[in-house]
């Protein structure tokens, strides 16, 4: 019966570090995938916050712009009702030829361009045909009287 106790034996021994075997490979296969989990918990919060900052953000332009527009439309308002008091209250001629010249000066800055003084876009060539790898080019041409007569050289 020794013998037969020892196979049984040895079938618990095996059993049991078969389970302490799996158990201790659970558990370290699992803890990375808890820190994962962690790892993309914290992701998706920072992704909520980048979010609701952008979201604050185009928020907070768009209010910025209302109030610019509001301010300019005031500060136009505001010039009008000067030019207009200025205009009816003012007895000099001088001052009422200044307002005429700026509020007609404004409404110049104000005209779109009709492209007539527009620059030419720099080109990367020169007219003609010969270009900037010509071996004469940005050498003057010297005239009939600034020619002297060379002497030889050896």
């Amino acid at each position: 019966m020794y013998e037969g106790n020892i196979n049984w034996i040895l079938v618990i021994a095996s059993v049991l570090a078969g389970i302490g075997i799996g158990a201790l490979g659970y558990h370290l296969l699992n803890a990375n995938v808890a820190r994962n989990q962690k790892v993309r918990q914290r992701l998706a919060e920072r992704e909520l916050e980048l979010s609701q900052v952008k979201e604050t953000l185009n928020e907070h332009f768009i209010n910025v712009t209302n109030l610019v527009k509001g301010i300019q439309r005031q500060s136009l308002e505001l010039e009008e009702q000067v030019a207009l008091g200025a205009e009816r209250l003012s007895d000099d001629p001088r001052f009422k030829q200044q307002l005429v010249d700026q509020t007609d000066a404004d409404s110049i800055d104000t005209k779109p361009d009709d492209g007539a003084d527009t620059l030419e876009t720099p080109r990367d060539y020169a007219d003609g045909n010969r270009g900037t790898l010509s071996e004469d080019f940005g050498l003057h041409q010297p005239n009939e009287a600034d020619q002297q007569v060379q002497p030889a050289r050896y």
